[in-house]
Order: C-alpha cells, then structure tokens, then sequence
C-alpha cells in the first residue's frame, strides 16, 4: 500500500503523565506486535501502523494500581483541518456504550425501581415486546437484555448522516421508517444462549426513559457520567453543549472521511456514548474499587459484582464480557462507522487500558494492547503467535484476485497491490494477508486463515474462511 503522508512522527499532543513514565510511554510506542507475528520480524511504532493502517488519530490511557498513569493522543481528530487528538477528544465509543448503559440501568436495579428478573413488559409503558410463538411461552428479563440472552434480533446500528430525519426508539424497535435497521423481534427463546443483539440493548433504554420519565442523555449524565467524572463525555445524539473541535472525525479504512463527519445514532443505549480514554478510565478505576468494596460512586459492591459476573455464559455479563482465561479481566469493544475502541480492566490489582481510533481499522487496537501488556506486564493480555511465511508467484496471486459471497449482504474482495494481497469485507476495512502455503493465507490483525479452493480444471471457484472454530465457504462471484 502507498504510504499516507502525516506530518512527522505524527505528532502528540497534549499529554498526561508522570515524569518518571516517559521511558514507559517510549516503550509502548516502540513495541506493536500484532496477533500473528511473521519470524525475525521487529517491533512496530505507533506512528509506522498508523500509516500502515491510514488512521489520522489514536488516543490511549494506562491504568496501574488503580490509577491513570498516563494518556496521550497521537495525530488528528480531523486530518484536514488539522485538528489535533488531544486527551479531550472526543470519539464515538460506539459498543462500549453497552457497559455505562450497563451501570445505569443497574443504578435503578440499586435504587428498587427496576427487577432484573422480571417481564420487561412491566416496566414499559411507551412500547410493549410483543411476544410471539417463537419465545416459547418465556418472558424476557433486564438481564437478558443486558446480557445478550434475550434471542433477540438486530446485532448493530449503521447510524445517520447528520441532518437525515432520526427515528424515535419506538420507530427504531419497530424497524418502521426513518428507521434504517430490522425490527427487534424474537430469534429464539430468551435464556437459552448468549447471541450479541444491540436491539435488545435498545428495549433497555426504553425502559430507562419510561420508568425515569427523562431523556435517555439526561439520565446517563445525571447518574453516571457525572458521579463517575466522565464530565467530557455524553450521550447526546448529537452531541450538545460539546465544542465541534472536540469531536473526532471518523474516517473509512481508505483514509476518507464519513460523510458529514460522523453519523448520529438515536440507539443511545448500544452505540451513542462520545467519549475518551481519560474519562473511561475513571469508569474502569470506579468499577475495581467498588468491585473490592473500596468506592460507591454509583454502585456499590454487590451490584458491581452482580454486573460482573457472566449471566448464561462464561463470558457475557451485563454491559461487559469477561475474559477468565487467565488474570481475569471485563472488557468491551466498539465498532461505529469511522471509530473503533477497546477497553480492559483487571478484576483484581487495578490494571487497565483503552486505545480509541477514529478509523474503520481496527486492527492496532490489539498491537497497541500487546504492547502495553508487555510493557506493564499486564499478564493475560498479550495475545502474539510467531509464524512464517512463503513466496507465492505472482501469477498465482492474481488468480486470488476477485469477489467472494459469503452471504448475500457478505462479500469478501480480494485485491492486490504489488506483490501482496489484501481482504476487504463489506463494510469493513482491509488487511493484508501473508501466505502460509500456496494456498492458505492468513491475516495479521487477529486469528484466523483463508484457503483458496480450485475446480476441476484448476480455476479459483471458493475461498474458505476459518476462525473461531467454525468454517465458511464463500463462492467466487466475479
């Protein structure tokens, strides 16, 4: 790929850290390994996957000991204007909104106004779930929403260009226009897996404003932006007494940026949260303390330890998941068009991080993370194989070259650029892929390999991808 020009070394911005953290923060910078690491390869910096990965700006906080020990933004929150990251800019958090949606649902759990083991339907009054055969006579609980058991429909939200016309959360559960996503409606019956449904986490916005009688936004700041002192961050779709040069642009994995900057997203609850790393590690540090009974800023010992215990599954909490490989830690991840994040906090000792983006690829999250992890010797967190790699003539990358259909909606592109090829799926960015065999590639960002398969008369026809476990054949359509 062509290089994207940054000015220097990306410059970084306004920065808070101790004196003695500046050999640290040079080592974070220095050390990205992605999950796959080719042998004899070294150590990336921030600023080299930052062009590599055509992301105008990166923003990151270090938590140790229960405390933020450092923060930094690196490069633009909007490229053209040349409007740099700073650690107040702030980025659209998107999923990562499930885990304070989370905690202010649970406030109310606290306070006696909600149960989270009774039919939703009580608590609303301005929509009613309407049930049907396929819930099996099963009502659906706040913790199944909050804990994606609820077998509901609707994984994500695209969000609108700014000035569309916005749908209300009824419209929006509905899927009635404007809305631009399916009805939320039952896919099977609740409590009998965990299936991730950002509709599900709309059904509980709803029954904040309908049981609080406030706007979602207001709620949100009242009883949990502000008592955590995430006072830079909000709710508010658009976001509303926020100065426009605090908000980051998001771009696409081609470096452009989303029409009208951003996109607006009334689903507040799963996907509307601005925020930055500074003010989400004041709701990771808040949520250790209260975890060992040492803080109470806005839920107390048992309703934290209730939030942070996986529902069904091993991993799906309420508003978080759970990683008990190893140390133990909660985590979340987002993805809106043009941003991309992820946060970890320990379950014991007070370690954590968050890296933001404002780009589709998110793929240095986890470089930035193994880097950090190595660094802090945050056990559990690195997550690098070493591998290697063979030539493929070039005719034979060509051949790769084309459009795959996994589903209708799903198209793998494979494209090549002097003597590699790369991945784009739909609505997703691109990632190189490094051969294994002949045949077989795999890519850097994460786990997982392609095989390209071939007729009878040895023409590519299919591509097969694996990862997590599973594998699926996706047709050569072009």
């Amino acid at each position: 790929m062509k290089p994207l020009l940054l000015p220097l070394l990306l410059l970084i911005h306004l920065t808070i850290y101790a004196q003695t953290d500046k050999e640290k923060i040079a080592q974070v910078e220095t050390n990205l390994v992605g999950t796959i690491q080719l042998a004899d390869e070294k150590p990336w910096t921030i600023a080299e996957r930052m062009v590599h990965y055509k992301i105008p700006g990166l923003s990151i906080a270090v938590i140790q000991n229960y405390k933020l020990v450092w923060a930094k933004g690196y490069g633009w929150a909007n490229d053209s204007l040349k409007i740099p990251v700073t650690t107040k800019t702030l980025f659209q958090a998107a999923s990562i909104s499930k885990s304070l949606n989370g905690v202010g649902v649970l406030k109310l759990v606290q306070d006696k106004k909600l149960d989270l083991y009774t039919d939703i339907n009580t608590y609303l009054t301005s929509w009613h779930f309407p049930y049907d055969s396929i819930a099996n006579g099963k009502k659906i609980t706040i913790a199944n929403l909050l804990s994606h058991t609820a077998g509901l429909t609707v994984h994500g939200f695209e969000g609108y260009t700014p000035g569309a016309p916005l749908p209300t959360v009824v419209q929006i559960l509905n899927g009635e226009q404007p809305a631009n996503s399916a009805r939320v409606r039952s896919m099977y019956a609740p409590g009998i897996k965990s299936e991730y449904s950002g509709g599900g986490t709309v059904i509980s916005q709803l029954i904040v404003m309908d049981v609080t009688h406030m706007p979602y936004a207001d709620y949100m700041k009242k009883e949990v932006l502000l008592p955590l002192g995430m006072t830079t961050s909000t709710f508010s779709q658009p976001p509303v007494d926020t100065k426009p040069t605090l908000l980051a642009t998001g771009y696409r994995g081609d470096g452009t940026p989303v029409k009208g900057n951003y996109h607006i997203y009334p689903e507040q609850a799963p996907a509307g949260l601005w925020t930055n790393p500074t003010d989400l590690a004041k709701y990771i540090i808040e949520t250790q303390l209260a975890y060992e009974g040492r803080s109470a800023k806005v839920l107390n010992q048992a309703t934290t330890r209730l939030r942070l215990t996986p529902y069904l599954d091993k991993s799906a909490a309420l508003g978080v998941f759970i990683d008990t490989d190893s140390v133990g830690y909660f985590e979340h991840g987002g993805a809106n068009d043009g941003f991309r994040s992820q946060y970890y906090g320990s379950l014991k000792d007070g370690n954590g991080l968050v890296v933001m983006v404002n780009s589709d690829n998110g793929g240095i999250l986890q470089e930035v993370t193994n880097s950090v992890a190595k660094v802090y010797g945050f056990k559990g967190l690195y997550q690098s194989t070493v591998k290697t790699s063979v030539t493929v003539p070039d005719s034979i990358l060509k051949s790769y070259v084309g459009q795959y259909e996994l589903t209708p909606n799903f198209i793998i592109t494979i494209y090549k650029e002097g003597k590699v090829i790369y991945a784009q799926a739909t609505r997703q960015g691109s990632f190189e892929l490094v051969a294994e065999t002949q045949t077989r590639f795999f890519p850097r960002e994460f786990a997982a390999y392609l095989e390209f398969t071939a007729d009878t008369t040895g023409k590519i026809n299919a591509l097969i991808l694996y990862q997590n476990g599973q594998q699926q054949e996706a047709k050569k359509i072009k």
